[in-house]
């Protein structure tokens, strides 16, 4: 399953040239990633942590391919591209509202850690079962990524 979150750029989101600075891409893939776990499990970050976990990012990857401005409206793309018991990977796309083309694309995979210990443990099942069931085997759509 594929989430879409609208973000409308920011003043504070951009380089002095009005384009988005980009580290902030990191930040909306989380905005997008958060915005998953609500629309589709039903979940918040507040509630796993109630239960002991922490989801830190443990790899991340972006390609930039196009700038986006201040005042632009993009959607951010979301999807989960693989799961096993300790880590999930997210897949991201963010393209101009009304544009199909790709401004930023990436990858960020997450791992279950405890709370406490700060060691890596198993994704709580119920979790894992519902990440797994939106798993697409296909990223968002490829062709459009090259």
């Amino acid at each position: 399953m594929i989430h879409v979150e609208q973000y409308r750029v920011r003043y504070a989101d951009t380089d002095q040239a009005g384009v988005v600075y980009y580290g902030n891409y990191l930040r909306f893939f989380e905005i997008g990633r958060t915005e998953f776990l609500r629309h589709f499990i039903d979940i918040t970050y507040r509630a796993i942590e109630d239960d002991g976990i922490i989801m830190p990012v443990v790899e991340a990857y972006t390609r930039y391919k196009a700038p986006a401005y201040y005042d632009e409206l993009l959607l951010i793309e979301t999807a989960v591209s693989a799961i096993d018991e300790y880590t999930v990977t997210f897949f991201y796309r963010i393209v101009k509202h009304g544009e199909d083309s790709v401004i930023v694309q990436g990858s960020t995979k997450l791992a279950a850690i405890n709370k406490i210990g700060g060691h890596i443990v198993k994704l709580p099942k119920k979790l894992y079962e519902k990440l797994r069931s939106l798993v697409i085997t296909s990223p968002i759509d490829k062709e459009k990524l090259n």
